[in-house]
């Protein structure tokens, strides 16, 4: 159940700036884009135990944002589940923006400039026309997001440790238990559960992806 509240926690936290991210990456020109997109997929290539080591320099308790968050508002990510769910979100976050970016590209500009000649300003223009058309795809994004946060390990477990009932999450108790004795069938149990939600994930990601698909070839 924490590992389902930990990924719960990162999709619902990063939905808002991946949408936001996504629509520009698809819909924008600016100086600066390829460096700012490259950023966003760094977590993808990155060993997560580096990811994980620049959260710990970062948020730590003697990290700089850390001791801002602790010092105003008596508050850390620090060996608690809400850094498990950071990691997560920030290990998830290349998957959701990559599915949503390829929604908005696929929404058709003639419709967005209907909307404009209509009067709609930007924002309306994004919320009655964009977002409605990209939605599969930001469901998509969204699922995957909640599939690769299921299963994060390395940033995880290199932040905020392998704590019972605090940070564990399911790929950190498989991992415990496969360093203890008689571990291995507890351990195959947890692999299963993970195997047949992050199946699930994926084929509601791919059904959802089809459904946008063969519903823009009809249009």
């Amino acid at each position: 159940m924490l590992s389902l509240k930990i990924a719960l926690v990162a999709v619902c936290a990063s939905l808002i700036p991946g949408i936001a991210l996504a629509y520009v990456l698809a819909k924008k020109e600016f100086w600066g884009k390829t460096l700012l997109d490259g950023f966003v997929h760094l977590p993808l290539v990155l060993p997560p135990v580096v990811t994980g080591y620049f959260l710990l320099l970062e948020f730590g308790r003697r990290g700089p944002l850390g001791m801002l968050l602790l010092q105003a508002f008596d508050f850390t990510f620090a060996f608690r589940w809400t850094g498990a769910a950071l990691a997560s979100a920030i290990m998830g976050f290349p998957l959701m923006v990559r599915a949503m970016r390829l929604s908005f590209e696929a929404v058709d500009p003639k419709l967005e400039a209907a909307a404009s000649s209509l009067g709609a300003n930007p924002f309306l223009r994004f919320l009655l026309v964009s977002l409605p058309l990209a939605l599969p795809g930001v469901i998509s994004g969204a699922i995957l997001s909640f599939a690769k946060a299921l299963g994060e390990f390395g940033a995880t477990i290199t932040f905020v440790s392998n704590i019972p009932g605090e940070t564990r999450t399911i790929a950190s108790a498989i991992y415990t238990n496969l360093q203890t004795p008689d571990g291995d069938a507890s351990a195959m149990r947890l692999t299963l559960v993970a195997i047949v939600i992050s199946m699930a994930a994926l084929i509601a990601s791919e059904f959802l992806q089809r459904r946008s698909l063969a519903k823009r070839a009809r249009a």
